[in-house]
């Protein structure tokens, strides 16, 4: 019988379980996915502790890479045995076998490997639209990137360096700060030990940030306000540190009449046409090595409650996902 790891409460890491699922027949619309590799995101902790609610019991996990064992009678885009990958905004890839509606997949090309597409779906297409869509970064901008040597923000800042930006990338410590280095960042700064206002403008010769990524939240917030330029743009996409609390406009206008989202991925992947052309774009930079995927952890799926531990700890770089 299939395993899974799944949560009848929320709560710390101690909550997740590993135990036998009953899997049914795909539907009309399904593709039945046996996973060989599964992508662990801070995502995947605001679901277990409850940040993000959700009925309970549920799974937890929301990209994978695997191949089609079976598909629904109205699925024609995909066979059986295809390379396929995902990432869905419903919790569930922490499993050995799953049925995904089909207008969710795409195929992974040659040259991907099942770890690299498990482990880019939700944070390498997260950075597409960050840089091509919610600000589209062009040469000469700076670029400000909290957790620079996370997943996201290894795949973003190679990617923005590619497209001609210059990234000042922010992070926990100095072992940090080498990778960060060597994955795009031409300058960084050190949390709780630099300013990081002070320093962006010193950087940036008293001009400031085009645009702040941040994905730390609460704790990181209004440093990155202080490092934009007028008419800068701060885009928050994650809570690390927790929610962002309620701020005025006006502390917008008073910085140079900033623009502030809060986007999410699957708004911008909600069309099928979306999601093919963002993972696409995607595979194709992977493939180019303009961008190089750094899978530095590999967990065994039973082994979840371990990887949730060393993510929140800060003890992983780039990268982690659970092997079925």
């Amino acid at each position: 019988m299939p395993k899974a790891i799944r949560i009848q409460q929320t709560g710390g890491p101690e909550v997740l379980q590993y135990e036998d699922v009953d899997v049914a027949a795909p539907g009309p619309t399904e593709v039945q996915i046996r996973h060989t590799a599964i992508g662990v995101n801070f995502i995947d902790v605001y679901d277990r502790t409850g940040l993000y609610p959700q009925p309970l019991p549920a799974g937890l996990g929301r990209e994978a890479a695997g191949v089609v064992m079976a598909r629904g009678k109205k699925v024609r885009d995909l066979k059986v045995g295809d390379r396929v990958a995902y990432a869905m905004p419903q919790p569930g890839a922490y499993c050995e076998l799953r049925n995904v509606p089909a207008e969710r997949v795409v195929k992974v090309p040659n040259g991907i490997s099942d770890e690299q597409a498990a482990a880019i779906m939700l944070k390498g297409m997260t950075a597409q639209y960050l840089l091509r869509r919610t600000y589209r970064v062009n040469r000469g901008d700076v670029v400000l990137l909290n957790a620079a040597a996370g997943g996201v923000g290894l795949i973003l800042s190679q990617w923005a360096k590619a497209l001609g930006a210059t990234v000042i990338g922010v992070v926990g410590s100095d072992a940090k700060a080498q990778i960060a280095r060597k994955h795009g960042c031409k300058h960084v700064l050190i949390e709780g030990r630099d300013d990081v206002a002070a320093g962006v403008k010193k950087l940036s010769k008293g001009l400031g940030a085009a645009v702040a990524y941040d994905a730390v939240g609460k704790d990181a917030f209004m440093a990155c306000l202080d490092s934009l330029r007028p008419l800068g743009m701060m885009v928050t996409f994650g809570n690390a540190s927790g929610p962002v609390g309620p701020i005025s406009p006006l502390e917008l206008s008073r910085r140079g009449s900033l623009f502030l989202t809060r986007p999410t991925l699957f708004h911008y992947i909600a069309s099928r046409e979306d999601l093919v052309a963002t993972a696409k774009e995607l595979f194709a930079v992977v493939k180019s090595k303009k961008v190089k995927v750094r899978v530095q952890q590999t967990y065994a799926l039973k082994d979840a409650a371990r990887a949730h531990l060393d993510l929140e700890a800060r003890r992983t770089t780039g990268s982690t996902v659970l092997i079925p």
